[in-house]
């Protein structure tokens, strides 16, 4: 077989799919976020970013930074290996006691990430209890995904956020049976929310575990940054809640939290965990700083809804298909990839406003769009500018469109 000829083939069925994804080369700077360097050509300019995960830019606060430049002096770079050969450090050991408190929980276990932790979590508890069939919300994440097939599980999927349709295939599943209902609290493409008091109820009925991704929802919501099941006073009704350390605490990495022996089963059984060098000292200390932190203030909260807020209104009043949203993500429906690219390199060639297009597989062939993510420090004048530069880009690529 010709190898690289099957490869070159399919990148450019990615290109002519209007798909091929291509990285901006962006040099985030302390002190000018959502600011950052856009090198290019040899040549660098300065950008406005409306798209980070970086939710409440802690990746960028001082008692983040602080507390990373502590550890590294401190403790070095990396972890040495994995937890079972190299043991814990005091940053990690802290980091699952604050994961655990924030969540209300027993005891947490960290992963290298969000990807890792459901991955590594789902494939191991679904494929160990006998005979376990998982129930999996329709837009579940891909990670998600991946480890409910690779535990070799029966898998049933619920449409999106449609209780009655979950109920009804768990009517049809023997009632002795184990069961997990896994799913999200945000989902991150749609920014809408999981009915999660009508599932916890359900799986009580059924004797189903449920398993929460709280991925974009930790820092975000809730009195302390717990996430919706916090907000919602839920948080002790679900079994096994997943989180990250990328999102709103700006950081990198992921983690579950729940009871002693469910985390103590995973920590001895999921290969995701026991054979991957665990998160450096460094970065467990930025997160740790970062979780403490959020668990008290509500300032970048706050602020980061009114923005989410002022964006959405200003896009609504322009005319522009903000898609309806009841969290923090702000999406905006172009329905075409192609055109969903060109969009977004007009507003970087000729606006200076960096926004990646959301394409499939990471959305459906049809719902291709932007995905804007305000956060507390953009401020009014940069809402203005994207909105308007929006406007204009919109009326000028659609008109061709139409040509």
């Amino acid at each position: 077989m010709d190898y690289e000829s099957f490869f070159s083939e399919r990148v450019s069925a990615l290109r002519d799919e209007g798909r091929y994804r291509v990285f901006a080369d962006l040099e985030r700077r302390v002190g000018i976020f959502p600011k950052a360097r856009l090198h290019r050509n040899g040549a660098v300019r300065e950008v406005t970013i409306w798209c980070s995960n970086d939710y409440l830019a802690m990746g960028h606060h001082p008692v983040v930074l602080d507390a990373m430049h502590e550890a590294l002096d401190r403790s070095g770079a990396g972890a040495g290996g994995t937890r079972n050969i190299s043991g814990n450090t005091v940053y990690h050991v802290d980091l699952e006691r604050e994961l655990a408190d924030l969540h209300g929980k027993e005891s947490a276990l960290l992963f290298t990430s969000g990807y890792v932790s459901n991955e590594a979590t789902l494939g191991t508890v679904a494929k160990l209890l006998p005979g376990c069939v998982v129930f999996s919300d329709a837009d579940n994440h891909a990670s998600m995904i991946n480890g409910i097939k690779n535990s070799g599980a029966e898998r049933r999927v619920f449409r999106h956020n449609d209780v009655q349709h979950l109920e009804s295939l768990l009517v049809e599943c023997e009632p002795g049976r184990p069961k997990i209902i896994a799913f999200e609290s945000v989902y991150s493409m749609d920014g809408d929310i999981a009915p999660i008091d009508q599932i916890v109820d359900i799986a009580k009925q059924y004797g189903a575990l449920t398993y929460l991704d709280e991925v974009h929802a930790v820092g975000m919501y809730g009195a302390r940054g717990g996430g919706i099941s916090e907000r919602e006073g839920l948080a002790s009704q679900i079994d096994i809640i997943e989180g990250t350390l990328g999102k709103a605490f700006g950081v990198v990495g992921g983690y579950i939290a729940g009871s002693s022996a469910m985390v103590d089963f995973v920590r001895g059984y999921a290969p995701g965990f026991i054979f991957t060098t665990s998160m450096p000292p460094v970065v467990a200390a930025g997160a740790l700083a970062s979780v403490r932190h959020l668990k008290t203030s509500t300032v970048e909260r706050q602020l980061q809804q009114e923005h989410a807020a002022l964006l959405k209104s200003a896009l609504k009043e322009a005319g522009l298909p903000v898609m309806e949203s009841k969290s923090h993500i702000v999406p905006v429906l172009v329905g075409d990839p192609r055109l969903c690219k060109a969009i977004t390199d007009e507003l970087l060639d000729k606006h200076n406003i960096y926004v990646q297009p959301i394409n499939y597989p990471t959305v459906p062939r049809g719902t291709e769009r932007l995905r804007l993510t305000p956060t507390p420090l953009h401020d009014a004048a940069e809402i203005e500018a994207l909105v308007g530069a929006l406007t204009e880009v919109w009326s000028k690529l659609m008109r061709r469109s139409a040509a």
